[in-house]
């Protein structure tokens, strides 16, 4: 399952992300999304874990909680919507 993680704090790390959420199973990946001028943080990132039952604890359990001061967003995403082409 493909999770949302929004609300992250700007130094929040792919290693904190991973820490936080393999407390409730295997992670396949971590992805946090950077901007492409600056390479910062956008403040949101994707967690895949291949469990769907350890997914949804996950997000249970770290909806609404704390992580680098910040209260994270945390649900299942949400396929990306396409996006007319820029030219």
């Amino acid at each position: 399952m493909n999770i949302f993680v929004g609300n992250l704090n700007f130094r929040t790390t792919e290693d904190d992300l991973h820490a936080a959420f393999s407390q409730y199973g295997d992670v396949d990946s971590v992805r946090i999304i950077q901007d492409r001028e600056t390479q910062r943080s956008r403040g949101f990132g994707f967690v895949e874990m291949a469990n769907d039952n350890d997914a949804q604890d996950a997000i249970n359990a770290l909806n609404g909680s704390s992580l680098d001061e910040r209260e994270l967003k945390v649900n299942e995403a949400r396929p990306r919507e396409p996006r007319p082409r820029r030219y």
